[in-house]
């Protein structure tokens, strides 16, 4: 399928590995040229130079902490100076402490609305009056599932995804007569290392070893597998281009239909 991407401009969040990294490397093999932003400066510019000689695109390394308002907007001006416009932005900074009720503290619940809710405002309302101006736009939100589904584990992932998944429904009312498209792709587990650092929490808060995690989670999925960070980033490509014109305001699960209450019996 010809996706017509070659020769747009994204800026993807928490780009320097994970979902973030593949997203990056399927936007660039689609000639798409690429700025990445993540904490982490020589991780990201070590990615960054990767992607490049793999795809021959540009692939710009633009280090920041989406949690701090002032790194979001000299990101997202970095990138502007450097490709002119930003037609696509795809949000995946962010990570949430698993954990119990009565072990969770007010920060781990603030850590996780800070970066994973609150970063993902910023970074829109950042980039958005440049799509605005432009008269187009596309914005794929990666929202993980448990803002969909519930989970006792989960809470704060869960709490702020499920803001995330409000936050984008209203921004897609409001800016798509704009010509921006917002849509939010909404995976379970994933097999990424920050997949493995949740399996090891989840294994000592169950009193379980990791293997017993791994099996609880692929018996939580119908399919028995977990999702691949490729298989993400192939739909948030799809999601990214004029191709997927009329899917606007759309939440899409990519987790295998899974059963979160199986995890955790």
């Amino acid at each position: 399928m010809e996706l017509n991407l070659a020769g747009k401009t994204a800026f993807v969040t928490g780009g320097s590995k994970g979902i973030g990294r593949e997203v990056a490397r399927h936007l660039a093999r689609e000639g798409v040229k690429v700025a990445i932003s993540a904490r982490g400066a020589e991780a990201l510019e070590k990615t960054a130079a990767e992607l490049e000689a793999e795809t021959g695109q540009t692939v710009l390394a633009v280090p920041g902490d989406m949690s701090v308002n002032d790194d979001v907007e000299r990101c997202v001006n970095a990138t502007l100076e450097a490709f002119g416009s930003i037609d696509i932005l795809v949000t995946c900074a962010g990570s949430s402490p698993g954990g119990l009720l009565e072990e969770l503290t007010d920060d781990q619940w603030f850590q996780s609305l800070n970066l994973k809710f609150m970063g993902y405002v910023r970074t829109v309302r950042a980039v958005v009056p440049h799509m605005v101006e432009a008269g187009s736009g596309s914005i794929v939100l990666v929202v993980g599932n448990d803002g969909l589904k519930p989970s006792y584990w989960e809470m704060t992932a869960g709490a702020a995804n499920a803001a995330d998944l409000n936050f984008a429904s209203s921004i897609a009312d409001q800016y798509g007569p704009k010509g921006v498209r917002v849509n939010t792709v909404n995976p379970g587990p994933v097999d990424t290392d920050r997949w493995d650092g949740l399996e090891k929490a989840f294994a000592r808060d169950m009193g379980v070893d990791q293997a017993e995690a791994r099996r609880r989670a692929e018996a939580s999925i119908p399919r028995g597998r977990i999702t691949q960070p490729q298989e993400v980033a192939a739909l948030v490509t799809f999601l990214a281009s004029d191709v997927a014109a009329s899917v606007h305001g759309a939440h899409i699960p990519i987790d295998g239909a899974q059963r979160k209450a199986l995890m955790e019996r």
